[in-house]
């Protein structure tokens, strides 16, 4: 299965209260480690050393330290699109969690439109 498909069916089987995933990947060839590298810096990739694992990868679904779940799918296909194989593992998805804002001084309708946003 391509990458992508397989990080698409991870988020497919995500809960719809899912905030954050982190998940490893790892090459089939370390000869195209450089090329994959260089494409899975644009979602801040961390890459791991003297590991099996060459990347962890995280993914968050709206807001957090992390890439968005379509960048992440997208990056993913152009790893598929230049034949770079491999495998995607899932370490931790967490769910259930909100946003911790400073709501102090803003606008009522500022406060409405995040509590629609966020779900509280």
């Amino acid at each position: 299965m391509p990458l992508a498909d397989d990080f698409q069916a991870v988020v497919d089987s995500l809960p719809p209260d899912w905030t954050q995933l982190e998940a490893d990947l790892r090459i089939d060839d370390e000869d195209r480690y450089i090329d994959a590298a260089t494409l899975l810096s644009q979602i801040n990739a961390m890459p791991y050393s003297q590991h099996d694992w060459h990347w962890r990868l995280r993914s968050a679904r709206e807001f957090g330290h992390a890439a968005a779940p379509e960048t992440v799918r997208g990056t993913l296909a152009l790893l598929d699109d230049q034949g770079i194989t491999g495998e995607l593992v899932v370490r931790e998805a967490r769910s259930g969690r909100v946003e911790v804002s400073q709501m102090w001084g803003r606008p009522e309708s500022v406060r409405q439109e995040f509590a629609r946003r966020r779900g509280q």
